[in-house]
């Protein structure tokens, strides 16, 4: 290298910079959801948070106003056209343009194939995949009439790369499409500056997972036998989820698109 350095060789740290950024995350009052937001708002972005439970969305839109972010809540669920549009019109009629998307609503619903429903099994694919679709969908068409590219953040999982014997058809089949998604939008708009990845952990803290971490008989039996396969030798933590966001919606990001990024502690490696 010669010359003059570039900007960010005086300070590699800039390339991480996301200040005044507008993020909209959804499934902002869930365990993802809710570490996106915090983690964008002390970062210094602008944030439309959207979740269908209104209570706990507010409940985290205090917590980023107390990280000093601007915020704006939305209590819905990307769960139609017209909700995704609301979501979007929220955050350009109160910042005035998209720059990032972090979708982190979903769910799981666990049954055995013989034992679970068409109508158990479609909503779990409406949840996790025609929801991000959309999402992506109506945010990408803003941020392409914007023409300055974007961040665009999907929510996989290790069970879109393998399965599992307790139930997970509809779950593994659900985060699989959304890997495809990930990788089609990467395609799609991989000339328009917008990247498109997706981040897939495995069991992390979490409300849910809580129990997973507790000194009892039957989590202590569930955790070792788990671990056997993570050569990192632990369950992850939020703290571990959030470099890879921060990575994945900042211009350190920008030659990167239409990846799986695996916060697995090296669990779909063996």
């Amino acid at each position: 290298m010669s010359g003059a350095s570039p900007d960010w060789l005086r300070d590699p740290r800039q390339l991480f910079d996301v200040t005044g950024k507008v993020a909209i995350v959804t499934g902002a009052s869930g365990a993802f959801g809710a570490l996106a937001a915090k983690v964008l708002a002390a970062a210094g972005c602008r944030l439309v948070l959207a979740a269908g439970n209104a209570k706990a969305l507010e409940e985290v839109a205090a917590e980023c106003r107390g990280l000093g972010a601007e915020v704006e809540a939305v209590p819905r669920r990307p769960a139609s056209e017209a909700d995704c549009e609301a979501i979007c019109e929220a955050a350009t009629g109160r910042f005035g343009r998209i720059d990032i998307l972090v979708v982190a609503s979903g769910k799981n619903d666990v049954a055995k194939i013989t034992e679970m429903s068409p109508e158990r099994f479609l909503d779990v694919m409406d949840a996790n995949v025609t929801q991000s679709w959309l999402m992506a969908r109506a945010a990408g068409r803003r941020m392409l009439a914007q023409g300055e590219g974007g961040k665009v953040v999907l929510m996989s999982s290790a069970r879109g790369r393998l399965g599992h014997p307790a139930g997970y058809t509809a779950y593994c089949a659900s985060k699989a499409a959304v890997d495809g998604i990930t990788r089609a939008l990467g395609c799609e708009w991989g000339p328009t500056g917008i990247t498109v990845n997706a981040i897939a952990p495995t069991v992390f803290r979490s409300p849910l997972t809580a129990w997973m971490f507790e000194d009892t008989e039957r989590a202590r039996s569930v955790r070792e036998g788990f671990l056997q396969r993570v050569p990192k030798g632990r369950l992850g933590e939020p703290s571990d989820l959030a470099g890879p966001l921060l990575f994945l919606v900042s211009r350190a990001s920008d030659f990167y698109t239409g990846h799986i990024l695996y916060a697995d502690g090296g669990y779909t490696a063996g």
